[in-house]
């Protein structure tokens, strides 16, 4: 179930789409200010937010700016505001869409649904365990939002462990994922390529992400 953050200090509009999206599903939680928000975005995940501009304290734009400093949630913009350089405003400090006040409930709902089909298309193309995040369509891997360059061989195994998140794979079950049935050499080469993955995206970092199950494996957790 997709959670849903309105920031908005009108409670009649707060609680009138808090209605309409629980009655379409999702989770749904208010701040009626840009502090509480924030606060509330700091303490558990959210896959969308529902943001007005003119919030009292800090407005829905210097919000979003602080938001985008760590987070790439979608965002979008509720406002009476309709200029162009409003919404130029807005889209530029980060928001994924804009919605002028006064809305149709339905329009909004179908801005919601796209926004967040758009995020689980590209969810579906990233993979990311703890600060490193791989892109399996590109292949390219980064930690920190430094890009590490991996092998074939690296990607591949760095993939099934991320993919199976929580889940301990014998190093067995590696090999055919990663070498296929062909294989002919022995289970240490997973212990090797392990190794080449600490150097590469641990040890630099002062990450541990791997973990070695003895006797069994390895598997990356959730932090």
């Amino acid at each position: 179930m997709e959670r849903i953050l309105i920031i908005e200090d009108e409670e009649k509009i707060a609680r009138f789409v808090e209605l309409e999206l629980t009655h379409e599903g999702y989770q749904v939680e208010k701040a009626m200010d840009g502090r509480d928000g924030l606060e509330k975005i700091k303490t558990r995940p959210f896959d969308l937010i529902l943001l007005d501009v003119m919030l009292p304290g800090i407005n829905g734009v210097e919000v979003l700016r602080r938001i985008r400093q760590t987070s790439e949630v979608p965002v979008i913009l509720l406002t009476a505001r309709d200029s162009v350089v409003d919404k130029v405003t807005g889209l530029d400090a980060g928001a994924d869409d804009y919605v002028t006040k006064p809305f149709a409930i339905e329009e909004l709902l179908a801005r919601v649904r796209m926004t967040l089909r758009k995020t689980k298309s590209v969810r579906n193309t990233m993979l990311t365990a703890g600060q490193c995040q791989l892109d399996i369509i590109l292949r390219t891997c980064s930690v920190n939002g430094v890009d590490i360059e991996l092998t074939k061989k690296e990607f591949d195994l760095l993939q099934a462990l991320i993919e199976n998140k929580n889940r301990i794979l014998s190093r067995e079950v590696l090999l055919e994922k990663i070498w296929g049935y062909e294989f002919d050499g022995t289970t240490n080469a997973i212990d090797v390529y392990i190794r080449h993955l600490r150097q590469k995206i641990e040890e630099p970092f002062n990450l541990r992400l791997i973990t070695a199950i003895r006797g069994i494996g390895y598997v990356i957790k959730d932090e």
